[in-house]
Parts: C-alpha cells; structure tokens; sequence
C-alpha cells in the first residue's frame, strides 16, 4: 500500500505536499513548527491538515505494521493460505485484519490445556464421572509417565 498517495487522496492534497510534510514529520519536527515555518515546503498547509495526516500516517503505519505480525503469525502456524493472504493485504482497516486474525490466534495455554496435551483429559473425565466402581488412585497411575512429565 502506496501510504503517501493514500494520505493526499483522502486529505485532498497534492501528493507532493504529503511527501514533504511526511519527510518533516519523519525528522522530527512537531506539526505547529510545521505549519508555521516550513509553508514552503508542504504548500502552506494548515495545522488542521497537517494534524489529520499526522494522525492518518500514524494509523496506516500501525495497520501495515499490524497486517506483517498477523501474516507472519499465520505462516509460523502453516495456515496461510493465498486468499487469506490476499484478504489480509487487501484490509483497510485495523478491525478487519483483526476478524480475519481471530480463527488463527494462539490460545493462551492454561493449566487444563497443558493437561490435555499431556493426555490427561481421560482421567478427568474418569474423576468427572465419580463412578464408585473405579478405584481412583489405581486409574490415576495409569497415566504416570515421567517422559510427559506427569
């Protein structure tokens, strides 16, 4: 995505004044500073302006930023798929690469997920049950395994 070019459509300025009023802001020049003694240099354009495109190049560099993690994350994962790739480079908005990050997100690992990888969600349904007939301590040392750590 072409930010600059967006920016000047969306601002309805030239795009060169979006290119020099980016460079100054890039080197650290705060938007009234900008306003007031670098006119020649963005085409005159006001503080109101200057603080939308500020405000509008942040965003976009978020967005990009956002859309790379988010592409990156899903590829680690091997789900990526060229549609997917496509909807999420095509997003216009931070919520919409989130909706399309959402089936793919990590879970956060709690101690019941940990659990189960270590294949103990048999003995919790066992327990769960609380059949009288099931000696418990006998079923829990079915599942002792010191390579599982268990």
């Amino acid at each position: 995505m072409d930010i600059i070019a967006a920016i000047a459509e969306e601002l309805q300025i030239k795009k060169g004044q979006a290119e020099a009023a980016v460079k100054l802001i890039d080197e650290g020049n705060t938007i009234p500073f900008i306003a007031r003694y670098r006119k020649e240099a963005t085409g005159s354009l006001n503080d109101e302006v200057l603080r939308n495109l500020f405000d509008r190049l942040t965003y976009l560099r978020n967005l990009e930023d956002k859309k790379q993690t988010v592409l990156a994350s899903i590829e680690e994962q091997g789900k990526l798929t060229d549609e997917l790739k496509k909807a999420i480079l095509e997003a216009q908005t931070q919520v919409a690469v989130d909706d399309l990050y959402r089936p793919y997100r990590p879970k956060r690992r709690t101690r019941a997920t940990i659990a189960k990888e270590k294949g103990l969600e048999p003995l919790a349904q066992t327990i769960l049950a609380q059949e009288a007939s099931v000696d418990i301590m006998a079923e829990a040392a079915k599942y002792v395994d010191a390579e599982k750590d268990v």
